[in-house]
């Protein structure tokens, strides 16, 4: 298709080549990019040199990332934003009288 278009990208020193939409490209090349960042981190500071410890660590950072996300929307859909909802209708209410 027009709209696919083949990359390489490399994490942990291995080429990986996809095909990905066009605007999927900047998205896969930024998280590759953090992918390499957090791995060079963890190599540094805990003194890891096996590559598969390096990508576990990685993977379990990422991982408590998005369940931390997934978490904090959670929150703002069930019980943020009923509040902010019932405190909009009460000004409402009071810019009327």
């Amino acid at each position: 298709m027009a709209d696919e278009l083949p990359i390489t990208i490399t994490i942990a020193g291995r080429p990986y080549r996809l095909t990905i939409s066009r605007n999927e490209e900047e998205t896969i090349r930024k998280a590759a990019k953090h992918i390499e960042g957090q791995i060079s981190h963890y190599a540094e500071n805990f003194r890891y040199s096996d590559k598969q410890d390096l990508l576990a660590m990685v993977v379990l950072h990422f991982a408590t990332l998005a369940i931390n996300n997934q978490e904090e929307v959670s929150f703002m859909t069930t019980r943020l934003s009923p509040a902010l909802t019932n405190i909009d209708s009460i000004l409402t209410e009071a810019l009327k009288d």
